[in-house]
């Protein structure tokens, strides 16, 4: 019996390849269209808000084009987990001030469950990325 993946698994992995990057690419590009809201959302503890947010914009990118490459595809899976959990912080800090993003109108609880939706994204991740061949 051998290890190989099924045709069906393999294409699961494709879809989840694909819709990753979509994810991250779209998400990335956000960092941009909105980037006043995502300065906002950095916690003030961090410097250089704007640069930040670039940074992340251009990694989440880089991220989603990586993983469609091969060759680049652990690499890319490796640093969208690590930003991942780097930018936890500001999806805590929504989450303990909501009344500074009001213009949201989204509940409270809502921004508290979107904390554990980044250990979905980095599963999502390490089986898109790093669980492939």
């Amino acid at each position: 019996m051998t290890n190989a993946p099924t045709m069906a698994h393999r294409s699961w992995q494709i879809v989840a390849r694909a819709l990753a990057a979509v994810f991250f690419i779209v998400a990335g590009a956000n960092h941009f269209i909105h980037a006043p809201f995502y300065c906002r959302i950095v916690p003030p503890r961090f410097p250089s808000p704007a640069l930040l947010v670039a940074v992340s914009g251009i990694c989440e990118i880089a991220g989603g084009i990586g993983v469609l490459i091969r060759p680049l595809r652990r690499a890319a899976g490796w640093g969208l987990i690590a930003l991942l959990i780097a930018v936890f912080p500001a999806n805590l800090y929504m989450a303990q001030h909501p009344e500074q993003f009001g213009e949201l109108h989204t509940s409270r609880w809502l921004l508290w469950l979107r904390l554990p939706l980044q250990g979905v994204l980095i599963a999502w991740v390490w089986y898109a990325a790093l669980q492939s061949s």
